[in-house]
């Protein structure tokens, strides 16, 4: 296992597209802190900090992307075969995949939430307002919006792993955010916040987010979004060790 790990750690130190998606997470956060501060008409509270830092949760519909290229990007690219002639049992493969995604998603986070602590820092600052670093839901913000990317990235191993075309997963991916979660989920009422996106909203929420009564409490968000993480985790292994390749 330690050497497939390896493996897929090179092949995402070869190719270009992912480290652009994970580049792109620090200036969504940056845009999204900065776009709060100058628009906000709240004072900038404590409560004002952790939706501030709410915004390194949101980077997690990047880290599904990431995640879908981990295996349909392969497809895309024809080198699944050599993959998994390399290494027959399927099921390892994509388990190194789950678990290096998942990695770099909690990762990224971590850099996104550095990027977001230092842009919300300065411009606090810049008002003449005392940032206060040991405000606990700032800081379960920004640990519930890392354990978000890194669950979105398993999820979305998943997701390439079921649908396999690389546009038509991504599509998927996006579509259900946009329009099932988005649309769709506004006329199921409370049952949309058991959908996994609004569980990854619950998680990574601010103070102020976690009063909607449209979420779940952190802590179930939480387990929900596990659950879901868990579920696509062993679809992607099951579906494919039985599926061919071509």
């Amino acid at each position: 296992m330690h050497t497939l790990i390896r493996t897929e750690v090179l092949k995402l130190r070869t190719v270009r597209s992912p480290w652009l998606l994970l580049a792109a997470c620090p200036v969504v956060v940056t845009a999204g802190v900065s776009g709060l501060v100058v628009s906000g008409d709240k004072p900038l509270d404590t409560a004002a900090q952790s939706g501030a830092l709410a915004h390194v949760g949101l980077t997690s519909i990047l880290t599904l992307v990431f995640g879908i290229l981990a295996v349909a990007g392969e497809y895309r690219h024809k080198t699944i075969t050599d993959t998994y002639l390399s290494t027959p049992a399927r099921g390892r493969v994509i388990g190194a995949k789950l678990v290096v995604h998942a990695v770099f998603g909690a990762l990224s986070g971590v850099v996104n939430s550095l990027v977001g602590l230092g842009v919300a820092a300065a411009w606090w600052t810049g008002k003449g307002v005392s940032f206060v670093w040991s405000d606990s839901s700032m800081w379960t913000a920004i640990g519930g919006g890392i354990a978000w990317n890194a669950a979105f990235a398993a999820i979305g191993v998943g997701v390439g792993a079921l649908v396999r075309s690389l546009v038509g997963a991504i599509a998927v991916a996006l579509a259900w955010v946009a329009l099932v979660e988005g649309i769709v989920g506004q006329l199921i009422g409370d049952l949309a916040r058991w959908l996994p996106f609004n569980a990854g909203q619950a998680l990574g929420a601010g103070a102020g987010a976690m009063t909607s009564q449209d979420l779940l409490p952190r802590w179930g968000g939480g387990a929900v979004l596990a659950v879901y993480t868990l579920v696509f985790a062993t679809l992607a292994v099951t579906t494919s060790m039985r599926r061919d390749v071509s």
